[in-house]
């Protein structure tokens, strides 16, 4: 006589499997939050550091300010110095000690190719492109297949800004790993919903930041 499955373990099965489903759409959907086909298939500058990706991640926003407002947020990006814009709070609960400020710092606007950009204390990426008002591309990039490297993967970081009709900008984001070593997809996979949440919040801090209206001037 065949057993029949009980009904929670039928709900069970059920709720498994439906997940199991919807995951590769939710991994798309954050993958791609924001951006539009053009976008995901764009060339953008930094593209050309990494052109074996495995690992291909575009995120964008409008922003309701011109690309020369949005640029000096962009430049301040890191630790120690203007922040992510994001949840610090999440980033400081694994002690990264990230604080995101909400002004214009001038003595953070003079980044240059080669300057080191801080994600955390002992890690680095450093700039290799910085077009102004334009696009700022940081990368991390371990050279050949050296198992010691900091990273299992070589990285690039794009900021993109593109000018819209009517004063605003579209900025784009895009994340590319071209793996090292195989088990660098164990470490990047997990991590893209995670990356969504921080990045999605970045961007709108970006643009909160941004649209602002710039104080008065004192008379």
């Amino acid at each position: 006589m065949v057993r029949r499955p009980s009904l929670r373990a039928a709900l069970t099965t059920g709720a498994i499997l439906s997940t199991l489903a919807v995951l590769p759409v939710l991994r798309t959907w954050a993958m791609q939050w924001g951006s539009t086909e053009a976008e995901l298939d764009a060339t953008l500058p930094g593209d050309e550091l990494t052109p074996a990706a495995d690992h291909v991640v575009t995120r964008a926003v409008t922003i309701d300010a011109p690309a020369d407002a949005v640029w000096p947020w962009l430049v301040q990006l890191g630790k120690g110095r203007g922040g992510f814009y994001s949840y610090d709070v999440l980033e400081n609960l694994v002690g990264l000690g990230i604080r995101s400020t909400d002004r214009i710092e001038t003595h953070l606007q003079d980044l240059a190719v080669g300057d080191p950009v801080h994600l955390a204390e002992d890690l680095a990426l450093r700039v290799t492109t910085l077009e102004p008002g334009r696009a700022l591309v940081l990368a991390g990039l371990p050279e050949g297949h050296d198992p010691g490297a900091q990273m299992p993967f070589r990285f690039t970081w794009a900021f993109v800004l593109e000018e819209q009709p009517g004063g605003t900008s579209r900025l784009v984001v895009r994340e590319r790993y071209e793996y090292v070593r195989r088990s660098a997809a164990l470490v990047v996979e997990p991590v893209t919903f995670a990356s969504w949440l921080m990045t999605q919040q970045m961007l709108r801090g970006i643009r909160a930041r941004a649209e602002r209206p710039l104080p008065t001037p004192a008379r």
